[in-house]
């Protein structure tokens, strides 16, 4: 098949070609080519940060012979909401960030509970900040000081959920999750959603994992933030619409929680004027956490495989991470 393929992607295209396929390389930020309209494969990011939400939101009026579309994105909600017809396949970037996302999450949860947002602002000033050092209980009751013997709480419990719960329980911490539903999943305890008011109020270490729905849109709000202990610290992977982001910065300017470590805002990116960028003990990074897909090339073949196996016109069969059209459920 003719497979226009992102640019930004950093992925090799010779295997997708020894794979017998026509592979165009394209810029996200621009329209598609005249000549490469009639591609039936498309892989790329689906706006965001490698690609834009506008050139993205054209497409599904002039790819006319598109039949399925793999995003890169662990969360392809722009992709979602283009508008493509439902005769086009879409396949999630599932699975391609579970490491790197899990990796970035404990990065963040153990810069916040080492105080490192402090220690570098002091640094910057060329400051020795000599309170961060010396002797500190393990347990303050208020201020997270090790994931040692941390209770953590792991809201969106899916490939990614499960990843980052993995590390933090390497890192000594006792971990569950919330999911849709309750039970056990990879050797955790999980509590439904509707239990999670319960669980916060022990929770030293909650971290949100969740995909923008309307469902979780402002999933941890200000009454949700106000059940959690001071010591409690905030991370978020996640989406920025699933935080009461104004609860959020309201908790630690009056320190009601210790520290949050966001790697998504609403919107994005952060205004320069927000207040949020000044808040104290916080750790902000630019939705960095993914952006290195592992195992992206094997699954591009093999999608494009049974796409190439089903005559035009009938529903494909055979796809990996396919997802259906009413909402993105990748990291729940």
């Amino acid at each position: 098949m003719k497979m226009l393929l992102t640019d930004t992607g950093y992925i090799d295209p010779s295997p997708i070609r020894d794979a017998g396929h026509d592979v165009v390389l394209f810029d996200e930020t621009a329209p598609v080519p005249v000549e490469h309209r009639d591609a039936e494969g498309l892989v790329l990011w689906g706006g965001g940060g490698s690609g834009s939400a506008a050139v993205l939101a054209d497409m599904p009026g002039y790819l006319t012979r598109l039949r399925w579309i793999q995003t890169l994105a662990a969360g392809p909600d722009n992709v979602l909401a283009a508008g493509f017809p439902d005769s086009v396949a879409i396949t999630s970037g599932r699975h391609f960030h579970d490491r790197t996302v899990a990796e970035h999450a404990a990065a963040l949860a153990l810069g916040c509970v080492r105080s490192l947002p402090t220690a570098v602002r002091a640094a910057d000033r060329h400051e020795w900040e000599a309170a961060l050092g010396g002797a500190h209980p393990i347990h303050d009751p208020h201020r997270l000081t090790t994931l040692f013997q941390a209770r953590a709480l792991v809201w969106g419990f899916g490939a990614i959920g499960v990843a980052t719960a993995r590390l933090l329980t390497a890192f000594g911490a006792s971990v569950r999750g919330v999911a849709r539903s309750a039970g056990q999943r990879a050797g955790f305890e999980v509590i439904a959603v509707e239990d999670v008011e319960s669980a916060l109020p022990w929770t030293d270490l909650l971290v949100m994992v969740l995909p923008s729905t309307p469902q979780t849109a402002g999933a941890l709000s200000a009454e949700r933030l106000a059940l959690l202990p001071r010591r409690a610290v905030v991370v978020n992977v996640g989406r920025g619409a699933t935080v009461d982001q104004a609860a959020l910065e309201a908790a630690l300017r009056s320190g009601a929680i210790s520290a949050a470590g966001l790697d998504v805002t609403d919107p994005e990116p952060l205004p320069a004027d927000s207040t949020l960028w000044d808040a104290p003990n916080l750790l902000l990074t630019p939705h960095a956490a993914g952006g290195r897909v592992v195992g992206a090339v094997e699954r591009i073949i093999a999608n494009a495989a049974a796409v190439d196996a089903t005559p035009t016109g009938e529903p494909i069969t055979g796809l990996s991470t396919k997802i259906g059209r009413a909402s993105c459920r990748e990291r729940v």
